[in-house]
């Protein structure tokens, strides 16, 4: 009973509204997903009897994100022909790396002009991830504080990482600022692959294909890199053997 009334407590609390425009990466490669990416782009891929695209457009719309922008290049096509049937009632767009692609910070420099919201969340479009008491992207949105930041990062605990295999990725301070993690040792906290960014984050950015990594580091160097610890259950489905592995959580979530 205690619990439930400390959970509807925290609902009430998260009153920060969601952005309503949301980027959504979706053009990598999926190298480690093979063979299931040899002729299907990785956010087709389906875990639990939906893909992988569809399981994060529904979270965003029930959120309360609007419009999605989505960056394409690997079998395009067919990421395109899916979005124009499941739009789960949001306003898509798209950002077009055909021709040549960008990775992730070179992604959402393309993608900048069509993005309408500041600050706006980026999705890597491989998330699946189940709430904890609260919904976790209006959890998120709680935290921003854009006197302070120009990106906020979701994390999750490295114990509660479900099918990573890596050692961390960040160290935060008691304000929630990050720090990397040192090379040979563990770090307490693992990216989710969501992320709530000011578009100032993208200032003077280089051209050409680069990782968000860039960007991070610069605001990490001038303090304005936080993050916000995710209080459900997250997944990392990087391999076609951790889809089985996540179908089996899911089925007792």
């Amino acid at each position: 009973m205690k619990r439930a009334t400390q959970a509807l407590r925290l609902k009430a609390e998260i009153a920060s509204e969601v952005p309503k425009t949301a980027m959504v990466l979706a053009a990598g490669l999926g190298k480690r997903m093979r063979p299931l990416t040899a002729s299907r782009p990785k956010p087709l891929i389906e875990v639990a009897g939906q893909s992988l695209l569809d399981h994060l457009l529904e979270r965003l719309r029930v959120a309360g994100v609007e419009n999605v922008v989505v960056n394409v290049h690997y079998l395009a096509d067919a990421v395109e022909a899916h979005l124009a049937k499941n739009t789960h009632g949001l306003c898509v767009q798209i950002s077009d790396e055909r021709s040549l692609l960008l990775e992730t910070g070179g992604g959402m420099v393309k993608a900048a002009p069509l993005i309408d919201a500041d600050p706006f969340l980026v999705v890597n479009s491989d998330n699946l991830w189940i709430d904890g008491p609260a919904d976790t992207l209006k959890l998120l949105a709680s935290h921003w504080d854009g006197a302070k930041m120009d990106a906020l990062l979701l994390l999750v605990p490295h114990a509660r990482a479900a099918n990573h295999g890596g050692r961390g990725d960040f160290h935060m301070d008691s304000s929630g600022r990050l720090r990397r993690r040192v090379k040979a040792h563990v770090a307490p906290f693992v990216y989710t692959g969501i992320q709530m960014v000011s578009k100032k984050l993208l200032n003077d950015a280089p051209s050409g294909p680069f990782s968000t990594n860039l960007l991070w580091d610069r605001a990490m160097e001038e303090g304005r890199c936080f993050g916000a610890v995710h209080q459900g259950l997250w997944f990392d489905v990087g391999t076609p053997q951790a889809i089985k592995a996540t179908e089996l959580i899911l089925e007792d979530a």
